[in-house]
């Protein structure tokens, strides 16, 4: 045993045959002990070491250089007279066997050592150290040079004394860390193999372009692109032989030549058209016509005739009868302006699961617009129809053609012939565009047509489709509509809440009937806007506090003075003036038809911007009144040197029709016989020269005109009878109708009686 001096190395092992320089003071022993040393605990076997120099480091502080000899099992410790740690050592040489297990393990670590250093790029002089070491057990110390074997695995080499046991467990280490740089190595090798071969294959990807580019071949990847896109669009056999014909032009001419990008074109919208593709159509009649309901009030026909197009098609489906292709649908909704008729598309949709597309006709006046260009001309495209089509991407949508009455037509073509195949049910399953030059079967769209005045499509289109007649609201109607659709949409486009902000049916009603007076309630609508702009600005600036109760005030405030006056009364107090019902483009309307005479030749003003139907009736209204001067009461030189001039006001808007004939009439009897026109009493008809009246159209529409106007009699021809159960209930047990077959009728119900002198 031996008394050595003890220096803990922390975290670290001194193998024996290493030299280690360490910052510590050994005065004069020759002998240390190096013992390792972790979180505070001491090995059980250091390595003895000579000290072989003292040296002074840069900062002026003292080392000693170490050279371990061999190792040393630690003993008893003590401290000696200066206070340092001593420990009692036992000796531990190694002993080599002779035996054929050690000399194997040694080559096998050697083996590996070598194939180590091969897989680092190391130093050769650090292989040539390796083999200079003869001995089995200072081979086995080299562990301690390894940088990436762990302290614990280091410490266990030094405590293993046994020199074939050390050896075994070197070996163990080593081939580790060989199957790991071998590992490392594969996977570096693997990245930048695939790092090459990517950069490779861009490589002769581009030189293959470029050769492909001078031999004008670029287009093989875009034609086999397109021929997996064709085979994938469900095509029909036709359409896709016409596909296949064009891919193929393509791939011979190359994609360099000049018309290969307008046939690129032509196969996107191949592609494009939705050719297999279908909505899951819902055919419940019933849950169809709740959507409708919740979604507009009135509007019955529409709704009945969309819960009976779902019921026949429900009933086919379960019955297994075969979908007869022309017998779709082509709805057309003809009214004023404001009274659902776009709108109501979108709730059909709805109700049937359909898509939804919009196309405005307004203004349209060249064929392509319908049937698309041919493709002989630059920048052609196909038609509207095909871009809806695309765009809904099905084959049954519901496409509104919204005001199909302001198409035009000049020197590129008339798009209402064009329509004409559109909207023909026993046509439209075969319907050719011009730029696509294939057939598109347009059965299964529902075709929805919005106009505001029928007289203005052609006769032929007009044929083709399944009118539905919009005749605008009654006061009623609109209240409730306000109520349940435009005052809740408007309160939150407002920014209000429900319970910020009241109003009572009195008071839109009277909203309605001060303020508007047209068929729909589109101007309704921007009134009751008003109001909530004005409601939610006091409420945010705290001029006033929620909850705000609107009062006739509030809307005077924002609405200003009454805008609509119940003037008929007024109007007809003298003789002369008559009031007539006409139907304009924004719906019904009362007509005040004003007559007076003064002195000069014989003749006949006639002003109101009339047009030409007009003027005519008021020529036959003076010629009737002259030939039947006697029976009216008139003087029979009433005419002499009298010259009449008939107006009808707002002059700024032009009027024409064929129904202010009785009117006409009216109002110059009543001019000539002194006879005011009664001021309850609306008439509409036209007159012959006879005196016979015919009939005319828009009778519902003029009936709630003359029912917002305060009117409660209505004089209509005979043979339109039949149309006033076309009027809503509670208008037609608010006033009194009187059918008549000739102008006697008329002015026996119109005029008031006669008194005792005539005005002449």
């Amino acid at each position: 045993m031996t008394s050595l001096l003890l220096v803990p190395l922390d975290d670290t092992v001194v193998f024996p045959t290493m030299d280690v320089t360490l910052p510590v003071r050994v005065g004069d022993e020759e002998r240390v002990l190096l013992v390792p040393r972790h979180e505070g605990e001491f090995a059980k076997v250091g390595t003895i070491a000579e000290v072989t120099d003292h040296v002074r480091l840069p900062g002026g502080g003292r080392a000693v250089s170490l050279s371990g000899v061999t190792r040393g099992v630690a003993g008893a410790a003590h401290t000696d007279s200066l206070g340092r740690l001593m420990v009692e050592v036992e000796e531990h040489a190694d002993v080599v066997p002779v035996d054929g297990v050690t000399r194997n393990l040694e080559r096998e670590y050697r083996a590996i050592i070598e194939e180590i250093l091969e897989l680092r790029g190391a130093d050769e002089r650090i292989a040539q150290f390796l083999r200079a070491i003869a001995e089995p057990g200072p081979l086995a110390d080299t562990i301690g040079y390894a940088p990436d074997v762990s302290f614990e695995d280091k410490l266990k080499a030094l405590e293993t004394l046994d020199v074939t046991e050390r050896l075994q467990w070197v070996v163990e280490l080593q081939r580790e860390r060989l199957v790991d740089l071998q590992l490392r190595k594969k996977i570096r090798e693997d990245v930048q193999s695939g790092a090459d071969k990517q950069q490779r294959e861009y490589v002769l990807r581009k030189q293959m372009e470029s050769i492909q580019r001078e031999l004008g071949e670029d287009g093989a990847s875009v034609a086999e692109e397109y021929r997996k896109k064709i085979a994938e669009a469900g095509m029909p056999d036709s359409v896709k032989e016409q596909a296949e014909k064009e891919l193929a032009r393509l791939e011979r001419m190359g994609e360099q030549s000049g018309e290969a990008s307008m046939i690129r074109t032509y196969l996107d919208w191949l592609i494009a058209v939705p050719w297999s593709k279908t909505s899951d159509e819902k055919l419940d009649p019933k849950a169809a016509r709740e959507v409708l309901d919740a979604d507009h009030a009135g509007l019955e026909d529409v709704k009945d005739r969309i819960t009976e197009y779902l019921a026949v098609k429900k009933l086919r489906t379960e019955r297994g009868i075969k979908e007869d292709k022309r017998s779709g649908a082509i709805l057309t909704l003809i009214g004023p302006p404001g009274t659902g008729k776009t709108s109501i598309g979108e709730s059909i949709a709805r109700a049937t699961g359909r898509e939804f597309v919009r196309m405005s006709l307004g203004g349209v006046r060249d064929e392509a617009e319908i049937r698309g260009h041919r493709r002989t001309y630059i920048g052609a495209l196909p038609g509207r129809l095909v871009r809806a089509l695309r765009d809904a991407g099905t084959m049954n949508p519901v496409i509104m053609l919204d005001e199909v009455d302001k198409v035009g037509a000049d020197w590129r073509g008339d798009p209402s012939a064009a329509l004409l195949e559109v909207l023909d049910p026993a046509q439209n399953h075969s319907f050719r565009d011009h730029y696509l030059d294939v057939e598109l079967d347009l059965s299964q769209v529902m075709f929805i047509a919005t106009a505001n005045v029928a007289e203005s499509i052609p006769g032929p289109l007009l044929d083709r489709m399944e009118v539905i007649r919009f005749d605008g609201y009654t006061v009623a109607e609109k209240t409730a509509i306000a109520r349940g659709y435009l005052w809740p949409r408007q309160r939150e486009r407002n920014g209000l809440l429900e319970e910020e902000v009241t109003v009572t049916d009195e008071l839109l009603t009277q909203v309605v009937m001060e303020y508007t007076r047209e068929a729909g309630v589109r101007n309704l609508e921007r009134e009751l806007g008003t109001i909530l702009r004005k409601t939610a600005t006091n409420i945010a600036s705290g001029k006033v506090e929620a909850p705000v109760q609107i009062d006739e005030a509030l809307v005077r405030d924002a609405l200003g003075r009454q805008k609509v006056w119940q003037e008929a009364a007024l109007r007809t107090a003298v003789p002369g003036v008559a009031t007539g019902l006409a139907v304009t483009g924004v719906g019904g309307d009362v007509l005040f038809i004003e007559a007076t005479g003064m002195k000069g030749k014989d003749g006949l003003v006639l002003t109101g911007q009339l047009g030409d139907v007009m003027k005519e009736s008021a020529r036959i209204a003076l010629s009737y009144v002259r030939g039947h001067a006697d029976e009216l009461g008139v003087e029979a030189d009433a005419f002499e040197n009298r010259e009449f001039h008939v107006h009808v006001p707002a002059g700024a808007i032009p009027k024409d029709g064929p129904s202010a004939g009785v009117t006409m009439v009216t109002s110059l009897a009543s001019l000539l016989s002194g006879r005011p026109v009664k001021h309850t009493v609306g008439m509409t008809g036209e007159v012959t020269l006879q005196g016979r009246v015919l009939p005319i159209g828009g009778l519902k529409q003029k009936v709630l005109a003359a029912h917002a106007a305060g009117l409660t009699t209505v004089i209509l021809p005979e043979r339109n009878r039949g149309d006033l159960d076309d009027v809503p209930a509670d208008v037609r047990e608010a006033m009194s109708f009187h059918p008549v077959v000739s102008i006697d009728e008329v002015l026996d119900l119109a005029l008031e009686p006669a008194p005792n002198t005539v005005a002449v």
